[in-house]
């Protein structure tokens, strides 16, 4: 007659170690007891956050910033009723078995909650000369993940390549889905339009309105004629300043019969008035 001894001992798995959720949805964190034999284990869940634990869920009850947001689901599972990007973060699922003989064990399950991007901050420039640099701008900083970018003129999504499409062969830019920006090394004529941004990512998308883009040609005969105008006016302003001046417009004091000052007498006599004369 064999005697087989069997080892006692609780033992955890989970269907799935990195789930994700989508903000403000339900996620189920699975905790389960694949082998026990105590009765009444002690459950206990923690959240480890840049390396810090703290309790979720001890003592029969759910604790910490989960409380009224989440519930255990027997015999193990935590869930997360309404997730918010402050609950991405490792959780560690606790099992003791005091009458087991290998009495304890964990799980960890790295949870990632999904953000949909905010509507992005767009720039624009309202009017670019034929020829000259142009830069779009294009950011928002909510997303997570990080949200990639997509450029659209006239409602068609630029690519990334202008070689790609016919509408876009002849311009020359260069597009960045990470940083979200559209920089024009010569704008041409065909480059008019109006421009809009897409922010988008696993969660979901969200774009700003559209603004318009003018180019225009640059009139180098106008820039020539006013710089001879301006150049005229200045010439004619400084002659009369010179004209006035020399005229004696700009004397600071005039001689009248107030400040009139006799002058003296050459042969040296002093002359005294009479009565009559004064």
């Amino acid at each position: 007659m064999r005697c087989y001894i069997s080892t006692l001992a609780v033992i955890l798995k989970t269907t799935n170690p990195k789930p994700w959720v989508n903000e403000f949805e339900s996620i189920e964190l699975s905790c389960m007891i694949e082998s026990i034999s105590t009765a009444q284990p002690r459950i206990e869940w923690k959240k480890i956050k840049m390396g810090e634990p703290s309790y979720v869920y001890f003592g029969k009850a759910i604790s910490g910033d989960l409380e009224k947001r989440a519930k255990i689901r027997e015999p193990a599972s935590l869930v997360i009723l309404n997730a918010t990007r402050a609950d991405s973060a490792d959780y560690r699922c606790e099992v003791t078995a005091p009458n087991d003989q290998k009495s304890f064990d964990e799980i960890l399950i790295s949870l990632t909650v999904r953000v949909k991007p905010v509507v992005p901050r767009c720039s624009v420039p309202k009017s670019v000369p034929v020829g000259k640099p142009a830069e779009l701008h294009c950011l928002e900083g909510e997303g997570y993940p990080k949200s990639q970018y997509q450029w659209f003129r006239n409602k068609e999504e630029i690519p990334e390549n202008p070689k790609n499409s016919p509408k876009f062969i002849n311009s020359t830019y260069t597009l960045s889905r990470e940083l979200g920006t559209l920089k024009f090394s010569a704008v041409k004529k065909e480059d008019a339009g109006e421009y809009y941004c897409r922010a988008k990512n696993e969660a979901g998308s969200s774009e700003c309105g559209p603004q318009m883009m003018e180019v225009y040609d640059i009139n180098i005969a106008g820039i020539i004629l006013g710089v001879v105008v301006v150049v005229t006016v200045l010439l004619c302003i400084i002659v009369g300043i010179f004209c006035a001046y020399k005229r004696g417009y700009f004397t600071s004091q005039k001689q009248t019969g107030k400040n009139y000052k006799a002058p003296a007498n050459g042969d040296g006599v002093d002359y005294v008035r009479t009565e009559d004369e004064v």
